[in-house]
């Protein structure tokens, strides 16, 4: 899979850091609310529930998320950065997103607080659109019910959406974070509606792919869900510079056992593509997991292995087309 000219213009989107400022023009929105990591299929059947024209879709989110609020100290969760939700939000045709700061101020508001001084008086919605799910204000008080009496009683519409499954499975960031630790990103894509994604910019490593003939991109995945550590076979897109466009390749998820590292992070070996795209922008989708980290006795192995991980990439890739 050689390169393809990038697609469609995405959505331009607007991204709100306050609820205390917002602009005339963003008041008034139909908005869904939620913390949308991962924009699955559960997500979009909400922001789906939230069109209203002429009024403006927004999406109601908080960063960080308030489970790394409040544990700051946990394991990595996410399944995607901040930018990278707007942009899936944005080729959803989201107008705005109301990225609410989540501080002790806001984590110490009660459900009736929430919905006067942030929905209300804030940002000024005219409709809200949550998942039956759906949990609100100090100590989780609020539940749908509760955002329904709450938002009637000021004039605000509100839809609540039932929950998605998918062969059975009810859909969740949980359900998607448990499939990519299975090494099952087919499993993950079945429920996010698209192939789960690392984006980040590409970052100057030990160069030592260059040396071995398979120069890779790294990327650092800090702060998200780690997918089962090994090889995939990936598409990637770069996202900005004279190179954007989509590709196939093959990728290595873990801390490089081979060189002693131990600090996990992504390397990406792009099929049929040569050029610099240091500090750009690359997303890569997770296609297929090959196989686990491996040790090997020497360099000529680790390049043998590698030269059958890309020709089983490619194979996939094909069949994935």
């Amino acid at each position: 899979m050689g390169a393809t000219a990038p697609g469609a213009r995405r959505k331009a989107i607007r991204v709100l850091g306050s609820w205390t400022d917002v602009p005339p023009d963003a008041r008034g929105a139909s908005a869904a609310i939620g913390n949308f990591d991962g924009v699955h299929l559960g997500h979009r059947a909400v922001i789906d529930a939230a069109r209203r024209p002429p009024a403006e879709l927004g999406v109601v989110t908080f960063e960080p998320h308030p489970r790394g609020f409040f544990a700051p100290g946990g394991a990595p969760f996410r399944l995607m950065n901040s930018e990278a939700r707007a942009s899936r939000l944005g080729k959803l045709g989201v107008d705005t997103v109301f990225e609410l700061p989540f501080d002790g101020r806001l984590a110490g508001l009660g459900p009736e607080d929430f919905v006067e001084d942030v929905l209300r008086r804030g940002l000024g919605l005219s409709h809200v659109v949550a998942g039956a799910d759906f949990r609100f204000g100090k100590g989780r008080a609020g539940n749908a019910s509760v955002l329904t009496d709450l938002c009637a009683a000021r004039g605000i519409d509100v839809t609540i959406a039932p929950l998605l499954a998918v062969d059975e499975t009810e859909v969740s960031s949980t359900a998607i974070r448990e499939a990519l630790t299975l090494g099952r990103p087919r499993d993950a894509a079945r429920m996010l509606g698209h192939r789960h994604r690392i984006e980040g910019e590409v970052l100057h490593g030990e160069k030592r792919g260059r040396g071995l003939g398979y120069p890779t991109a790294n990327m650092s995945i800090a702060g998200l869900h780690p997918p089962r550590f090994g090889v995939y076979a990936v598409t990637v897109d770069i996202l900005d510079g004279p190179h954007a466009g989509s590709y196939g390749g093959a990728a290595s998820i873990g801390v490089r056992p081979m060189f002693g590292e131990n600090a996990p992070n992504l390397e990406t070996f792009l099929f049929d593509f040569s050029g610099d795209i240091y500090g750009r922008r690359l997303s890569v989708g997770l296609v297929e997991w090959l196989r686990g980290e491996e040790k090997f006795d020497g360099v000529d192995a680790l390049v043998a292995r590698m030269a059958d991980d890309c020709a089983r990439a490619r194979e996939i890739l094909a069949a994935s087309e």
